[in-house]
């Protein structure tokens, strides 16, 4: 039996964002049923995928009003864009709301910000 994991999922995230991150994130549902993910990035966009707005069980939205864009200086991210779906998928992480963040998003700016955010392992 595999043990429930929840996700938070930057859905705004990488070249294609929500149109590509939501149906993405069903089919992997349908696959793995017994998994929780937590769409993070604005509402509207995200229902706009979610086929007759009918949610699964195991799916959630956490609402955050600002993108990170592919181009954009990991800087600028950290400071700028405190309500990115990116920054707030890794809050959640941090909270203990989620396990884990997955972003197809600038990496980069998750990599500064999931530092700034969660800090270092120790001795690391």
């Amino acid at each position: 039996m595999t043990e429930k994991i929840t996700i938070a999922l930057d859905a705004m995230g990488g070249d294609h964002g929500v149109s590509v991150v939501v149906p993405a994130a069903l089919n992997y549902l349908k696959e793995h049923p017994n998994q929780v993910l937590i769409l993070v990035g604005r509402e509207e966009a995200i229902r706009q995928y979610i086929p007759g707005g009918k949610m699964p069980a195991n799916l959630s939205i956490h609402a955050a009003s600002q993108e990170v864009g592919m181009n954009e200086l990991p800087s600028q991210a950290l400071r700028k864009k405190k309500d990115s779906s990116m920054r707030v998928a890794l809050d959640l992480v941090k909270a203990g709301t989620a396990d884990a963040c997955v972003s197809a998003g600038n990496t980069g700016a998750l990599m500064a910000t999931a530092r700034f955010v969660l800090k270092m392992l120790p001795n690391v």
